[in-house]
């Protein structure tokens, strides 16, 4: 056990729980638990989307890819700066006009079937579960090699603290936790690689070189052509980065947190920066973590690499570095796991239980236990699953993530904000195709099924993206919804552009909607 290491993250996990208790004493209704009351300023929510968007995944997997293979673990970050692009010109602001707590009101906006609404809740639950593996796997991991106790254990420690921060104070601290996060990570990030490059002289170009000395010119260089298959599969992984933020539920719920357009433009653009900053970084890290460390050292720690970056914290800066940048990859994985939790809970607390079962008419106190209880039932389901996968690599696990989102919530979200013949069906079958496909491909596909896969590619996105817009856009064209089942597009289009009611009806008088009574 490194006890200076666990006395910073001590320290850090304290002021965590301290925000908690000063939200909890504001968490009273079902709006600040799901969305901390619509009142979150735009650069504190692009603080907050930071510290939810760059996980452990990214923190620790990615540093450990690169690490491990050099130049080919670029390719897990290659897309990430287009994909807030996506968001932000796409995405933001019709989510924040059209949206209440979920993303599925954006969508029940428009169609007003509950079908529609039970197939988006699934839709999150699915792609919640699936990123919140990643994360517990990093926490269980990380546990382990700070405390020394076994990897099922520190799982669960996880899971509880985290229960903790979503039972008690909901959205609200679950972004100001998110935030003190994405501070904390940004300020370890620039520590590590102004230490990183102190190494070589503040040279880049000799670690680079250094690189290439110990593990050859292929560390550095492009991997040499992998044939059709790997070359779609590079394609492929690219794809889903590139599209799947802008299907992420625990993404897109942060833009309901701001009190209007303006913030969340705001919140979109300062992440961007921050996020875009981040991933610049990330090289130096992990290649200085193979010349410095040593991939032998890294893979004996962790066969995945997930380690790379704490090891190098503790190889540069001793005990306490290595202890400061624990706790924050501790912070970030509990604070992404929250974050995910609410998104999920949400999904069937409110969609699913509020407005499918009980058709609208819950009151906000049975919202409240529902969104709770839910929270814990898919907080032990996502651990048990991570119990089996403390192997995988987390920016694996995590880019599987993205293409569910792409495949099974993008199309949907963009045909309902963009095409008026959209309706019922064309969102019911695109969501169900594509949520079915990319998660049946994954399962057929070389990293489950081995030498025995059906499907050649290691991340499906290259084919359920494309399966997902289609099915929407065939539903849409051979099957003919009843009329009461959805809005005038002229009115949802105001609304997305315009984010004001009294602006919708003044539009309507004037012929552009008919407005409904």
């Amino acid at each position: 056990m490194n006890v200076t290491a666990l006395a910073i993250t001590v320290i850090v996990l304290v002021m965590t729980l301290v925000i908690t208790y000063w939200a909890a004493v504001r968490n009273k209704s079902a709006s600040s638990q799901y969305v901390a009351g619509g009142q979150i300023k735009g650069w504190v929510n692009g603080l907050a989307i930071t510290g939810d968007y760059v996980s452990a995944s990214s923190f620790l997997g990615l540093t450990g890819a690169i690490a491990l293979t050099g130049y080919g673990g670029y390719y897990l970050m290659m897309a990430i700066p287009i994909a807030f692009l996506v968001v932000l010109l796409a995405v933001a602001e019709p989510l924040r006009n059209l949206g209440k707590f979920t993303v599925a009101d954006m969508v029940a906006t428009r169609f007003r079937a509950r079908r529609v609404r039970s197939v988006v809740a699934l839709n999150t639950v699915v792609i919640s579960v699936f990123y919140m593996v990643a994360q517990f796997v990093g926490a269980g991991v990380l546990t382990r090699l700070l405390l020394g106790i076994p990897y099922t254990v520190a799982v669960v420690t996880v899971g509880i603290l985290m229960t903790v921060y979503v039972m008690a104070g909901g959205m609200l601290a679950t972004t100001w936790i998110q935030a003190l996060k994405g501070f904390l990570l940004l300020a370890g990030t620039v520590v590590l690689t102004l230490l990183v490059l102190a190494s070589f002289n503040f040279n880049p170009v000799s670690m680079f070189d250094e690189a290439a000395i110990i593990y050859g010119e292929e560390a550095v260089l492009p991997p040499p052509p992998a044939g059709l298959v790997g070359g779609l599969d590079v394609i492929s992984l690219q794809v889903a980065l590139a599209l799947g933020t802008a299907g992420l539920p625990h993404v897109l719920i942060r833009f309901l947190t701001v009190p209007d357009t303006g913030a969340a433009r705001s919140s979109a653009l300062n992440a961007f920066f921050m996020i875009g900053f981040f991933f610049l970084a990330i090289p130096f890290i992990g290649y200085g973590a193979a010349v410095i460390v040593g991939r032998e050292s890294i893979a004996s720690a962790n066969p995945a690499g997930n380690l790379a970056a704490p090891q190098l914290a503790q190889t540069l800066g001793g005990d306490i570095f290595f202890g400061a940048i624990v706790a924050v990859a501790l912070s970030i994985i509990i604070a992404t796991l929250a974050g995910l939790v609410i998104a999920s809970s949400g999904a069937f607390g409110h969609d699913f239980y509020t407005n499918v079962i009980r058709g609208g008419e819950a009151t906000p106190r049975e919202q409240f236990l529902a969104a709770r209880i839910s929270a814990g039932a898919i907080s032990v389901l996502a651990l048990l699953i991570a119990l089996g996968a403390r192997d995988f690599n987390l920016a694996f696990i995590a880019t599987l993530t993205f293409a569910v989102a792409a495949s099974a919530n993008l199309p949907v979200i963009l045909l309902t904000i963009y095409w008026k013949r959209f309706n019922v069906s064309g969102a019911i079958t695109g969501m169900l195709v594509g949520l079915v496909s990319s998660v049946g491909l994954v399962l057929a596909g070389p990293n489950i099924m081995g030498e025995n896969a059906v499907f050649p590619l290691t991340n499906p996105a290259l084919v359920s993206v494309p399966l997902g817009f289609l099915a929407s856009y065939l539903g849409t064209v051979l099957i003919k919804p009843t009329r009461d089942q959805y809005e005038s597009y002229d009115e949802i289009f105001v609304r997305t552009n315009v984010g004001s009611l009294d602006a919708t009806a003044q539009t309507a008088d004037s012929g552009v909607g008919a407005r409904r009574p």
